[in-house]
């Protein structure tokens, strides 16, 4: 679209008569007098004449300046280095309650500890019979599609196997598989939960005694319950009090255990499975904890449910 000629303010050119005759301008300007422009008072004028105008005008400009002049003076901002950095970092460390390794290790395995329980008919008539429980036990979840590694001694027996999972889910399981020189069975549960976590097992080759451990489980079938210690020795051998049986190459560590652990996961301070808890010594033949108890190593475990060693 064109924009519209723009006419400025200035007197049209004269014209003149094609005939000779005396000039339009001419004649306009002889019959109508000319008056003087009038003349507009300036901007600083105005301001003179309106004090307080004049007056935020000079206000304003006077902070203007302060500002600039409180900028220029300010010192400049002294960089980070590292000493700074450090002394922060050590701040936090000292006003700020970590959880400790014990803590961490415990809500790392948690999700994949399960109870098992072994279940069997008591009669309590000719024609009345009930499931009570034989055996309870714990397990660890090796695969997240619900094949759970336990001791073969809490399950042996049992007509029913039920596990239940640490968000409360409880289900049928079946033995799938059994490793008897090692004290092991894998069980398959019926149900799973949908965000069902698998334990993370590691490679029992750079243990050493003093290394830390957690063991978790269900002693006495009160649990989840958490128990922290040491490795104390590594391939001891440790033979059932009935003389049944005799396991190489278990892991010696201290944390509590009891009757109801077995089949639970003994785990490092990172949460990683290295071994399940399988028995505890005692020289009186008592079934209670006196700081000897056993595990067998991951790699024997991972085994027994068709799982390639590390």
């Amino acid at each position: 679209m064109r924009r519209p000629a723009l006419y400025s303010s200035s007197s049209r050119a004269t014209r003149h008569d094609p005939g000779g005759s005396e000039p339009l301008g001419a004649a306009a300007a002889s019959s109508t007098p000319v008056t003087a422009p009038t003349s507009h008072p300036s901007r600083l004028s105005r301001l003179i004449s309106k004090p307080h105008l004049l007056w935020g005008v000079v206000g304003l400009l006077i902070l203007m300046l302060t500002i600039s002049f409180t900028l220029l003076l300010r010192p400049a901002a002294r960089p980070l280095t590292q000493k700074d950095i450090n002394a922060a970092v050590l701040k936090t460390l000292e006003t700020t309650q970590l959880p400790s390794p014990a803590v961490k290790a415990y809500e790392a395995i948690i999700p994949s500890v399960v109870r098992v329980v072994g279940l069997g008919k008591s009669s309590k008539g000719k024609n009345d019979k009930d499931d009570v429980e034989r055996s309870v036990g714990t397990g660890v979840v090796i695969v997240d599609k619900g094949i759970i590694l336990t001791n073969l001694h809490v399950v042996r027996d049992a007509e029913t196997i039920k596990v239940t999972f640490s968000d409360g889910l409880e289900s049928l399981a079946t033995i799938t598989g059994v490793q008897p020189e090692n004290d092991l069975a894998v069980l398959q549960a019926h149900k799973i939960p949908d965000d069902l976590m698998a334990a993370t097992m590691r490679s029992t080759a750079d243990l050493a005694p003093g290394d830390q451990v957690l063991a978790v489980g269900y002693p006495f079938g009160i649990g989840p319950s958490a128990t922290a210690g040491v490795i104390s020795g590594l391939q001891r051998t440790f033979r059932s009090p009935e003389g049944k049986q005799q396991m190489t190459n278990l892991i010696q560590f201290d944390a509590a255990a009891n009757p109801g652990n077995s089949g639970g996961p003994l785990v490092t301070m990172d949460g990683e499975v290295i071994g399940i808890v399988t028995a505890i010594y005692n020289p009186n033949q008592q079934r209670t904890f006196i700081g000897i108890g056993f595990a067998v190593p991951i790699e024997n475990a991972a085994s027994a449910a068709g799982m390639p060693p590390f």
